[in-house]
C-alpha cells in the first residue's frame, strides 16, 4: 500500500504542525471490472455475477434499515449506527435529536488477517 505524508496541525495541539501518512488512493475498481475478474475463477458468467452484485446491493439497505446486521461471510459485517443529542428524560427525546447515520464495516477474519499482512511503501 502506498503512501504519502501530508503535515497538518496536531490534534492535541493546534499550534503545532507535524507529518502524518495518508493512504494514496490509486484509482477505482469498478463493479465491471470485479465481474469480470470472477468470471475467470467461476462457471457463472458476467451477466450472472452481476446480476448477484446488484441483488445484494439491492437487500443490503432493507435490512440495514431494519436493524439487522448484514454478515457478508469473512468479507467482514455492515451496520448502521447514529448519534443523538441527549436529553435530561426520555419523554423530552424525539427523533430530530438523531443525527450522523451511517454504515458501520468490521471487517471479518480473513480481511484482518490480510491487512496484518500488508506491507507500506513511500510515494
Amino acid at each position: 500500500m502506498k503512501y504519502k505524508l501530508i503535515e497538518r496541525a496536531n490534534p492535541q495541539d493546534r499550534s503545532k504542525v507535524k507529518w502524518y501518512a495518508n493512504p494514496v488512493n490509486d484509482g477505482k475498481i469498478t463493479q465491471r471490472d470485479i465481474a469480470k475478474e470472477i468470471v475467470t475463477t467461476s462457471s457463472l458468467s458476467r451477466g450472472d455475477i452481476t446480476s448477484v452484485i446488484e441483488n445484494l446491493l439491492d437487500a443490503m439497505p432493507k435490512y440495514l434499515l431494519m436493524g439487522k446486521s448484514v454478515s457478508l461471510g469473512e468479507f467482514g459485517t455492515l451496520r448502521l449506527s447514529f448519534t443523538s443529542e441527549g436529553v435530561d428524560t426520555a419523554d423530552q427525546f424525539n427523533t430530530n435529536l438523531i443525527s450522523g447515520v451511517k454504515v458501520v464495516f468490521t471487517p471479518g477474519v480473513e480481511l484482518k488477517k490480510s491487512l496484518d499482512e500488508i506491507k507500506f511503501e513511500k510515494e
